[in-house]
Formats: structure tokens, C-alpha cells, sequence
């Protein structure tokens, strides 16, 4: 690390006000990534004070890291540079917003929760079930790359946001996309900063298209006794008319860490929306397909009441926090939606070789995450299970990355796996918007 010497804090002072400026080492720590803590924490309160510190940090060469409610810096391996941590807190207001086009300008320290209060007052809302909904804020959570179950109806965060305003490492404030929905104009690069971990700018604002909050949501669930069948369920539910705000398959040690339903086999919970006749209709159609799944060993099938379905929403979306404050390793995985059986049969036999537990969760199109639980809880346990997971996924051309990991297992294992063949293009992605290599050193695919 530099030497505090080299940040000379009047200058920081100047752009954010003396007040923004956090040198106390206690207060530091909050700021840590993996460990490493930045010499100095800026609070700049707009996009033209961001862009005035990145410029700073790149005269002098200053390692950056954008923050939010810091739910997610343990994302991503460690820095191998960490000086200043800009703190987007302060940029939290909603810049934007006419609910009769359904469009909305946010700043990206604005609270997820904040949020969907504001959004609700007009019946609308923004499909991001994700962990830390409470304290996350929406850049952070853009940035971070975090999975939401709704993104089987809504999609993923690439499909609703418009368009974003940036700062790149060269300082100069930047905007990609528009406002509206129909924008056909330039390239979608801020589509770039999704899942970046702050490794290519500073985000400091961004357009979404919302969407209408459902006025009623219905909750199923089909119990199975293996993964096949469960997938033969969530198969039959992707080839039929209804269209799931959300589909769910667990294994039986997920449902524990879930907490929310009773069952020793496999679980699919069907999530649907609309009026009393079509929640009507998909019970009636749901049911069948269950039985046609499992034609002699469908274990039950039930619509949850009120409590239970938000009580199972919640824990879904929060299932890699709660596993890993169990003290698991969560690995997520991408695969096609036929595959979800056979790959939580391999994961879950090499798992049990090193002597660890797993349990299972996938969303119907095929991405999901994998807790492992050792009895010992080494990193050395641990390092075994996950050489052969990444090597089980480069050879299935399966996506799998371990975001959920203890820093001891990161100095021993590239959470990220081994570069694929187009690393060149992330390289030359780093070196167009990050010339300096400034933003968030180390932390990303490759070292990026």
C-alpha cells in the first residue's frame, strides 16, 4: 500500500468539503475489501465531485473503489490496490420519475428500500429481488451482479435499464443509453458496468423503465422425490401458456436454509401473477403438469397462503446471504435449464468426496447457487471441492463463479475460474474505459 503521505487530504477536502473526508482508522475499517482498508473514504455529493476525484486519483496513480451500504464488497477477489473509497451515500435522490411513461432516473446511492416505497405510491416497481433489499443500495446491487428470482418473467437488470451517467478513469463524465424506452441511438455500453464490481467506472446515475406492481400473486409449491423430477416439472412449466413471475427448484438441505417449507425431497415453487380467474386457472393447470411430471411419486402439491408465499419470496432472495451466514461457501452456476438436474448431481458428489454438505437452489432458466458447508469449515476442505467444481464447469461450458468466499480461500483459489477465450475482450473493455487502472485493481475476472 502507498504511504498515507502521498493523498494530500486538502485537495480531497477542496472537491468533497472537509466534513466528507474520513481518515480515522475505525471508520476506515468499514470500508475494508478483504481485508485492506483505503488510506482515505471521500462522500462526494454529485456527479461532477466524482468526476473531479477520479481525476485527482488518476494524476496520482490512486487505487478506487465506488461504495454504497457496502453489502457487497466481498464480492470479487482482493484488490491488489485499495487508497481511496468513494462513497456514493450522498448521491441518493430520485432525479426523475413519470409513472404514466414508466420511466425513472435514480442516483445509484438511493436505498433499494427507499425505492420501492417511492415506486409503490404509483403502483409500480422495479423486479430486483435481491439479497440485502433492506440496506442495498441501487448502485451497488447493479454493480455487484446480483441474481433476482423475477428474472424469469422480467428479466435481468440488462433488459430494464435504460441508460446510465458514469465517470471513466480518465474523470470525464459519461452517458450511455437514454431516458425512454424506445433509444436506439449509440451502443448499450453502460450495460458494461452490470456485475463489473466497480472495476470500469463510477456509476452516478441511472434510467430504468419500471414496471406495474402486480395487484395479486399467487405462490405454489410441488414436492418431488429427486432432482429429475423436479426438473421434469420446471420443463413441462416452460413449454406451457403460463408465464411464471417466478420458478424455484431446491434441494431438501436448501429448504432447511430456506426455513420456509416442510419436505425431506425436491421442491418447486411456482410463483404466479394476475386476477382471481388466472390464479384460478394455473392451480388448476400447475397441478396437472405436477402429476404429469411425476406420474407415481408426486410427494404433494399446495398454493401457499399470504405469509408463507412472502416468508418463501424473501428467504429465495436471500438465500446466499442466509447460507452464508450459516458459514457456507455459495458458488452460483449458469447453465441451460435441462442440464439443472445432472449438474446438482455432480456438484452435489463432489461435495460429499470432500466430506461437505450441499444444498441447492435454481432459478427455472438455469441459474442458481450451490452452499457447501464443511464440518471443519478449512479453507484447505474447501480448496479441494471448488478445483473440481471449476474444472467441472470449464468442461461443461457451465458459467460457475464462488461470490460468497472467506479471504482465506480466496489466497489459495480464483473464485473466478480460469480466464475463458474471450479474456482478450475483457482486457481490452478494462483498458478503454480504466487507462490508468485505477478502478477496483485485481478484483475482477483475470485480475482485471
Amino acid at each position: 500500500m502507498n504511504a498515507p503521505a502521498t493523498i494530500p487530504l486538502s485537495r480531497i477536502a477542496d472537491i468533497v468539503g472537509a466534513p466528507n473526508v474520513i481518515t480515522d482508522s475505525q471508520a476506515l475499517a468499514a470500508y475494508s475489501v478483504d481485508g485492506l482498508a483505503p488510506q482515505i473514504a471521500a462522500r462526494p455529493a454529485s456527479a461532477q465531485e466524482v468526476s473531479e476525484l477520479v481525476k485527482f486519483a488518476a494524476a496520482g496513480k490512486l487505487a478506487v473503489i465506488p461504495t454504497g451500504a457496502r453489502t457487497k464488497l466481498g464480492i470479487g477477489m482482493p484488490p491488489s490496490r485499495y487508497d481511496l473509497a468513494i462513497d456514493m451515500t450522498r448521491l441518493d435522490r430520485v432525479t426523475s420519475y413519470d409513472p404514466g411513461d414508466l420511466t425513472l432516473s435514480v442516483e445509484p446511492g438511493l436505498p433499494l428500500a427507499r425505492l420501492a416505497k417511492v415506486l409503490a405510491e404509483h403502483h409500480q416497481f422495479l423486479p430486483l429481488a435481491v439479497p440485502f433489499h433492506e440496506s442495498a443500495t441501487v448502485g451497488g446491487t447493479l454493480s455487484g451482479g446480483v441474481d433476482s428470482p423475477l428474472r424469469q418473467f422480467y428479466g435481468t437488470a440488462r433488459d430494464f435499464v435504460l441508460g446510465m451517467e458514469f465517470v471513466s478513469g480518465d474523470g470525464a463524465l459519461t452517458k450511455s443509453g437514454g431516458r425512454v424506452v424506445k433509444n436506439v441511438s449509440g451502443y448499450d455500453l453502460h450495460k458494461l458496468f452490470l456485475g463489473s464490481i466497480g472495476s470500469l467506472g463510477v456509476i452516478t446515475r441511472i434510467n430504468f423503465k419500471t414496471f406495474p406492481l402486480p395487484r395479486t400473486t399467487a405462490t405454489f409449491t410441488a414436492s418431488f422425490p429427486d432432482a429429475i423430477s423436479a426438473r421434469e416439472f420446471n420443463s413441462l412449466v416452460q413449454q406451457s401458456a403460463l408465464r411464471c413471475q417466478s420458478v424455484e427448484i431446491f434441494s431438501p438441505k436448501a429448504a432447511d436454509i430456506l426455513n420456509a417449507t416442510e419436505t425431506d425431497g425436491w421442491s418447486v415453487a411456482v410463483c404466479m401473477a394476475g386476477n382471481d380467474a388466472l390464479i384460478a386457472r394455473a392451480h388448476r393447470d400447475l397441478e396437472i403438469i405436477a402429476r404429469n411430471a411425476a406420474p407415481n411419486s408426486l410427494r404433494g402439491f399446495a398454493l401457499l397462503d399470504a405469509a408463507a408465499a412472502n416468508s418463501l419470496s424473501l428467504a429465495i432472495s436471500e438465500f446466499p446471504v442466509t447460507a452464508t451466514t450459516a458459514g457456507a461457501v455459495v458458488a452460483k452456476l449458469s447453465c441451460l435449464p435441462d442440464s439443472i438436474a445432472s449438474l446438482c448431481e455432480e456438484t452435489a458428489a463432489i461435495a460429499e468426496k470432500h466430506s461437505i454438505a450441499s444444498a441447492h437452489i435454481f432459478h427455472g432458466i438455469g441459474v442458481g447457487y450451490c452452499a457447501f458447508l464443511a464440518p471443519g469449515n478449512t479453507a484447505a476442505q474447501y480448496r479441494g471441492c471448488f478445483q473440481e467444481l471449476l474444472a467441472l464447469a470449464a468442461a461443461k461450458n457451465v458459467f460457475a463463479s464462488i461470490p460468497y468466499c472467506p479471504l482465506e480461500l480466496k489466497r489459495q483459489l480464483n473464485i473466478w475460474g480460469p480466464p475463458r477465450e474471450d479474456f482478450v475482450l475483457h482486457q481490452s473493455v478494462k483498458r478503454a474505459f480504466d487507462p490508468h487502472n485505477i478502478f477496483a485493481p485485481g478484483r475482477f475476472v483475470g485480475g482485471l
